[in-house]
């Protein structure tokens, strides 16, 4: 999947990986989620938002990740097009919390039956 899929299109598509079968589109989009989750600075970047109750600009999350703020920009625009992270603008930064339910939808793709992940 590339960066102009619509965003929440990867998370939306995924189906369980004991699902008795995945059809190509389900497999696509969830080696996109899979993809976007297997970067370091990406899976700590979802566990920042994971742990905090406000949205977070990215200026506060480049001297924690140890990077640049165009790099952590980058992980984050990678991050909104599997559909995990939300992106508001104020101003001239931009703050990114998670989807309401990315954690729940990440935890169906591992999981049996097809539940809300695929509804």
């Amino acid at each position: 999947m590339n960066d102009s899929a619509s965003p929440s299109v990867a998370i939306a598509c995924c189906a369980p990986l004991d699902a008795p079968a995945l059809s190509d589109e389900e497999a696509d989009a969830t080696a996109a989620l899979f993809s976007a989750l297997a970067d370091p600075a990406r899976v700590r970047i979802v566990n920042a938002l994971a742990t905090s109750s406000e949205p977070v600009c990215v200026c506060h999350l480049t001297e924690p990740l140890g990077l640049s703020q165009p790099t952590v920009s980058h992980h984050m625009k990678k991050l909104v097009a599997v559909g995990l992270l939300e992106r508001e603008q104020r101003g001239r930064w931009a703050y990114y919390s998670l989807q309401p339910d990315a954690l729940a939808r990440l935890a169906l793709v591992t999981r049996a039956g097809r539940g809300a992940c695929c509804a």
